[in-house]
């Protein structure tokens, strides 16, 4: 799966290992326009052979979708429909502020810091999703 923490500037990404148990990043995409940006998550598909995307999507704190959250939808269906690999949805509202807190905590300076947020992000986003896939499987039998 690939994780991706989607921004006005940049898009974070983080891709998870084969079994889907953890996820690491593995960079940023600088945004160049719509069709830039597809053909450079294409390319991320095709290279790690990704069967699925989860797009780290921005609510507001009361849980309601508001214009970042649109776009980011309206971004994840192009990518879906441009692609064709499927593209899920993970709530997103405080893993920038975790990756920030993270980065912190490693006694980052300021401008490392802004330079690996955003993949630190979308590495969370991906952490996210997986844990909450490997719950659901708990409670299945085989």
């Amino acid at each position: 799966m690939l994780g991706l923490d989607v921004g006005t500037k940049t898009i974070g990404v983080a891709i998870s290992d084969p079994l889907g148990m953890t996820a690491q990043s593995v960079g940023t995409i600088r945004r160049r326009g719509l069709h830039e940006d597809l053909k450079a998550i294409s390319g991320l598909v095709k290279k790690y052979r990704v069967q699925r995307i989860v797009v780290g999507l921005p609510l507001h704190m009361d849980g309601k979708l508001g214009e970042q959250g649109k776009e980011v939808v309206s971004f994840g269906k192009k990518i879906e429909e441009y692609l064709g690999v499927p593209v899920s949805f993970w709530d997103e509202r405080l893993s920038t502020v975790a990756a920030e807190r993270i980065l912190l905590e490693g006694d980052l300076s300021r401008s490392k810091r802004k330079k690996v947020i955003d993949k630190v992000a979308a590495c969370l986003i991906l952490e996210g999703y997986l844990r909450r896939e490997k719950s659901s499987e708990g409670g299945r039998s085989s």
